[in-house]
């Protein structure tokens, strides 16, 4: 079968001298592993290694076999070329981080539009804007939307984050129960359904990197498997 879609680039392994595997997230069929034959090799080809950058937006004509784990690209190309997002060393820093925690997060291959559509339009606000400090902070609280485990923002005025159940609390009820500054900045994340707002609230690094360090806990209690990302000393040490 021969489809089109728009795909996200999420990473990309060599497979061997001259070939590669990407995993891309689809807008038609969510995750999929593409074979991209001596693209290390081929300089003058349809498919250049500079297209398949991490979080590259794609608009790919591909084969896809059911059953099958690895899958064949026909035709692609760039359908919204950064501006910044790949030379501005900060910003790549963040996209590193940012994939690799989307590599950990999305694992089923199944189709998922308003992912999709949440993660392109995060990546073109990234790429557009230049008020970056606190966007992973808020990316990273938005994207438990479209995993089954935002907080549940019912019970918000309560100063008690219960991590195990995703719920505020009046009181402690066990040992990931917090109410602190992480617990308080996660409120202020919650109610800022703009990326342009969460950049207006002051936070110094320390507080970036406490905040991050308890988001990623959250991660771990909720998802199998879910390890923190290699790049994230690197991240907390310029953020």
């Amino acid at each position: 079968m021969q489809i089109k879609t728009k795909a996200i680039v999420i990473s990309t392994i060599k497979y061997s001298e001259a070939d590669v595997i990407a995993k891309c997230f689809t807008q038609e069929k969510g995750l999929v592993s593409y074979m991209l034959k001596g693209i290390r090799k081929s300089k003058r080809g349809k498919l250049r290694m500079s297209m398949f950058q991490q979080l590259s937006l794609l608009e790919i004509e591909a084969f896809h076999k059911e059953n099958k784990n690895l899958q064949y690209l026909k035709e692609v190309k760039v359908f919204h070329p950064y501006h910044s997002l790949q030379s501005n060393v900060y910003k790549s820093t963040m996209v590193m981080f940012l994939a690799e925690v989307l590599k950990s997060c999305i694992q089923e291959e199944e189709k998922n539009e308003a992912l999709f559509y949440f993660l392109q339009e995060s990546f073109v606000y990234l790429d557009e804007t230049d008020s970056i400090k606190n966007f992973h902070l808020h990316f990273i609280v938005k994207l438990t939307q479209h995993l089954g485990f935002y907080p549940d923002s019912q019970s918000i005025g309560f100063p008690f984050f219960d991590m195990l159940n995703g719920v505020f609390q009046l009181k402690e009820y066990n040992s990931y129960s917090f109410n602190n500054s992480n617990s308080e900045l996660l409120k202020e994340l919650m109610k800022s359904l703009e990326y342009k707002e969460a950049n207006q609230i002051k936070l110094n690094q320390e507080r970036r990197k406490s905040f991050l360090d308890f988001m990623m806990l959250y991660y771990e209690l909720h998802l199998q498997g879910f390890r923190k990302p290699k790049s994230l000393e690197i991240l907390q040490q310029i953020f």
